[in-house]
């Protein structure tokens, strides 16, 4: 697969989506940095009126304020501009990360924790803004603009000009000093706050181990290490902050001393600098016009150092390799099957290996066996998130890798170990906001689950706002099974969906299991035997082996 420039592809779209609001930051840009270059000019005249002992044209002085209220708008238009085309970029960045996550395969989520990945979505995509609006974009202008005022200094004044072309290598190397620590701490400082990211999500969801074992101590520990090594690398950033302005305002007062100095010496020196009273002035203006482009360009660089190794991890998540389907013919029957499936997330280790079995229409299969010995991995790779190393899978005589989003749920169902709500309200935990189911479908499978008297009874009915209080555990495993048959699929699939469920709500399950499989293909994931594994097959998986007998 080539190589993905994020920046590069997102730049383009950009531009290309929005050639109007391009144009007038280029029309901006322009515009800031010639009429930047006119207040000095008219001050140096109006100066030179002065020093010739001649009255001041209110005209003159009125110009002089009109540009430099012009030279601000032009500023400020810029920077407006240069914001917006920023968050427009930025909007762009983000949906290609989005785009990308829904093409990654399974096994990316395996292999790269979820604070890591978040990181990229949250720091790295703000970088994108600070990148161009405080960055590239600016130091472009500010590059412009003291290229222009060099040009004018070397109209009037060709030593101040020699003089200020010896200063800027200098300033240049001091920059490029500043910019390579100041990188070097950035990137420190995002691989601390992508450790922090990790840690917060894993110590959450270990919490109840973390108490058991009296683990609180070393986790903050951990947690204390990681935002110090963040805390260390923004310190090293903010010191090469801190020195950077004052270098460069020190060499400001430099060469103008030195250009005052020696204009002062002699008629030769006089002829070399080339000022007058007036042209004094404004080489001055001048000069605090070139430091401060200087100065800004150093702080650009920071910002863009920081956004670079930004970019260098969107870049990294944008080129990981993508899910590619198994290419499979269409089946010649609507049959479930595993052909001599092997398979393993680490493909030297495989989980599954050689399984074979055949599903007819209507036909239920049990998986049992041992924590760990892959029964859920035969779901994954049904459903389509896994591609097998060896052999072929069919689900309902398709191949679900390759089916699109919207045509999994017509196929199958699934109803997992426990009921995961949705922001939204009861209707919304059913249909999964998915417009083409109504709400006649929706009480029909209601009714299924035996929820359609609760849910009436409720204040709003299907309009009521979900919350954690509306169900009982159990009901929440019905509204489950209300969600995976409301699209009427040919297939179910069940995982475990009766752990750590009493007897009595158990048994409710099970008459509303029953219910929902008439008809339909039914595999189910379980530990122990129960009433839910009658009528069919038991593939027992254990040991990269199995066993299949018919019940």
């Amino acid at each position: 697969m080539p190589k993905n420039n994020a920046l590069k592809t997102a730049l383009k779209a950009t531009v290309r989506r929005h050639s109007k609001l391009t144009f007038v930051l280029v029309l901006a840009i322009a515009a800031s940095v010639l009429t930047a270059l006119i207040p000095p000019l008219v001050l140096e005249r109006a100066v030179n009126q002065l020093a010739a002992r001649h009255a001041l044209p209110f005209t003159l002085a009125l110009i002089y304020f009109a540009f430099v209220v012009l030279a601000d708008l032009a500023e400020s238009l810029q920077d407006a501009a240069v914001t917006v085309f920023g968050q427009k970029l930025t909007h762009g960045m983000r949906t290609l990360l989005v785009q990308k996550l829904s093409r990654l395969p399974a096994d990316y989520f395996n292999t790269h924790p979820a604070g890591e990945t978040v990181s990229i979505f949250t720091n790295d995509g703000d970088a994108i803004d600070v990148l161009y609006s405080d960055g590239v974009i600016s130091m472009i202008a500010d590059t412009l603009k003291l290229a222009a005022i060099l040009a004018v200094v070397f109209t009037r004044s060709k030593g101040l000009g020699l003089l200020l072309l010896a200063a800027t290598p200098l300033l240049y190397l001091f920059t490029r000093w500043c910019q390579r620590r100041t990188r070097n701490a950035q990137l420190d400082n995002r691989r601390a706050i992508a450790k922090v990211n990790r840690h917060v999500p894993e110590t959450l969801s270990c919490l109840r181990m973390i108490r058991t074992f009296h683990a609180e101590r070393f986790m903050e520990k951990t947690y204390d290490r990681h935002i110090g090594e963040s805390y260390a690398a923004v310190d090293r950033s903010n010191f090469i902050d801190s020195i950077y302005s004052p270098v460069v305002l020190v060499s400001q007062a430099a060469v103008v001393a030195v250009m005052m100095i020696y204009a002062a010496r002699g008629q030769t020196y006089r002829a070399f600098f080339g000022l007058s009273v007036g042209s004094a002035v404004a080489m001055i203006a001048y000069v605090g016009q070139i430091f401060a482009p200087l100065e800004n360009i150093g702080m650009e660089i920071q910002n863009i150092q920081a956004a670079a190794a930004a970019v260098a991890h969107i870049n990294e998540f944008l080129n990981e390799g993508e899910w590619v389907p198994e290419s499979l013919p269409p089946a010649d029957n609507t049959d479930t099957v595993f052909d001599n499936v092997t398979f393993g997330y680490n493909p030297d280790q495989p989980v599954l290996k050689d399984l074979s079995f055949t599903l007819h229409p209507g036909e239920r299969a049990t998986f049992v066996g041992r924590t760990g010995a892959g029964k859920s991995t035969v779901f994954h790779l049904l459903t389509g998130l896994y591609t097998p190393q060896r052999g072929h899978i069919y689900l309902g005589g398709q191949n679900s890798a390759a089916l699109k989003p919207k045509d999994r749920r017509t196929l199958y169902g699934y109803v997992p170990q426990q009921f995961d709500a949705v922001p939204g309200t009861v209707r919304d935990q059913i249909t999964l906001f998915d417009p083409a189911i109504d709400d006649a479908a929706v009480h029909k499978a209601l009714a299924l689950t035996q929820l359609d008297e609760t849910v009436n009874a409720l204040p709003k009915g299907l309009g009521t706002p979900m919350s954690p209080d509306l169900f009982s555990k159990g009901q929440r495993q019905l509204l489950a099974i209300a969600r995976a048959v409301v699209s009427d699929p040919d297939i179910l699939l069940f995982d475990e969906i009766a752990a750590n469920l009493d007897a009595v709500t158990e048994a409710r399950i099970s008459v509303a299991l029953n219910a929902a499989a008439k008809g339909r293909t039914v595999l189910s994931i379980s530990h122990r035997l129960s009433r839910m594994s009658q009528n069919g097959q038991i593939i027992q998986i254990e040991a990269s082996t199995f066993l299949n007998k018919n019940l």
